[in-house]
């Protein structure tokens, strides 16, 4: 077994594949509409589908808004910098909602960024994972 893609429902497709694609260098791998459901799935990531898992963007057809809940808690993506990664989300246009720095009872480098649906990602600095 291997785990395939992490699903979120999003209110505005082509703002969500801009964020992924633009803001975080994802690639938009495929994506199809499907009339009869009234929605549109949109698959993203760091490489192809057959070696990576991805992320798949689901629109629902006239739904703008969801509410997040408190059980999802956040995706997760290895940076070689937390500090430049964040400043390359700011100057792209994207929320930094937790500067890079050490973990409050860690050493790790962490940070987190909100797409623009309001979900989390957190930015794991490569090399800081020490407790």
């Amino acid at each position: 077994m291997r785990m395939l893609h992490t699903m979120l429902r999003v209110g505005d497709l082509e703002r969500s594949i801009a964020f992924y694609t633009q803001v975080l260098g994802m690639t938009l791998l495929r994506r199809k509409d499907y009339p009869e459901g009234k929605f549109t799935l949109a698959f993203v990531g760091y490489g192809d589908e057959a070696d990576h898992t991805v992320l798949e963007l689901t629109y629902n057809w006239g739904v703008d808004r969801y509410e997040l809940g408190t059980a999802f808690g956040h995706i997760a993506l290895e940076v070689d910098d937390a500090y430049r990664a964040c400043a390359d989300v700011a100057a792209k246009g994207g929320k930094v909602v937790r500067p890079a720095g050490p973990m409050q009872h860690g050493t790790t480098v962490i940070a987190f960024v909100e797409d623009p649906d309001g979900y989390k990602i957190e930015f794991i600095q490569k090399g800081s994972r020490g407790t």
